[in-house]
């Protein structure tokens, strides 16, 4: 059996994003794993972020800078430019735990007959300077389905690196937690989840979801109603009120 050796189709959406951008484009650029594809899409912004984008352009192997409809159809235009076996989205602010974070997790694949359908791990939280706060409260579980979501996003969105070939267009119906629904939709097609059990993602604390909680908590209420049921749903925001109350 040969070496797995899979190419990653990093992806990163931007928008007036000058303050956090090189941070995310320097993670990318110290990978010690070979062979990445990097995408960056931007929205038209406004302020510098564009100069930093062409001060690296000889590195970006794809890159447009056009009016979009929002983050989600700017991520399913990365997604069309992406050719690489997996998806990976790395938005301004994230990014990558270590130097060594792909090349960790192509290793931790070696026992596997076939490249899994998805890849998910553990993320950190950093503030805006980058430094470490916390690990996310969710935690990843050791098998990882589609139903598992029920219980909260346990897998941030940074960390779950999909299959190209079953990747889905995120539904532009939802503004702020698009990223739910189309991590589930992948798991319903996934035959095959990996648990690299890597801290995979430094993620900024503050991205446009925090910003717009209670419309991203409606979302996902909404979301959650589509893939598992009013019922079930009910039922697991009743233990999610607990769940914060003990955490508290």
């Amino acid at each position: 059996m040969g070496k797995l050796q899979p190419t990653f189709s990093i992806i990163t959406v931007t928008f007036n994003a000058e303050k956090f951008l090189e941070r995310t484009i320097l993670s990318v650029l110290a990978q010690t794993y070979p062979r990445i594809e990097y995408i960056l899409v931007d929205g038209a912004s406004k302020d510098g972020t564009l100069a930093i984008v062409e001060n690296y352009a000889p590195r970006i192997d794809k890159w447009v800078s056009e009016l979009d409809a929002g983050l989600y159809d700017a991520m399913n235009k990365g997604m069309k430019m992406a050719s690489g076996d997996y998806i990976c989205f790395l938005n301004a602010g994230d990014s990558f735990y270590e130097p060594e974070t792909l090349q960790k997790m192509v290793d931790s694949i070696q026992s596997q007959s076939e490249l899994p359908d998805v890849l998910y791990g553990h993320t950190a939280l950093v503030d805006e300077l980058g430094h470490f706060k916390r690990m996310r409260r969710l935690a990843p579980p050791e098998k990882l389905t589609w139903k598992s979501f029920k219980q909260g996003m346990l897998v941030c969105h940074q960390a779950f690196f999909a299959k190209r070939t079953i990747a889905v267009d995120f539904d532009l119906k939802f503004r702020f937690s698009a990223d739910q629904d189309w991590c589930i939709r992948i798991m319903k097609k996934a035959k095959n989840l990996y648990n690299t059990h890597l801290t995979l993602i430094q993620y900024l604390d503050e991205g446009m979801s925090t910003r717009n909680r209670k419309a991203s908590l409606k979302e996902r209420f909404q979301i959650m109603v589509r893939h598992y049921g009013w019922f079930s749903t009910i039922i697991h925001h009743f233990w999610f009120i607990i769940r914060a109350v003990v955490k508290k």
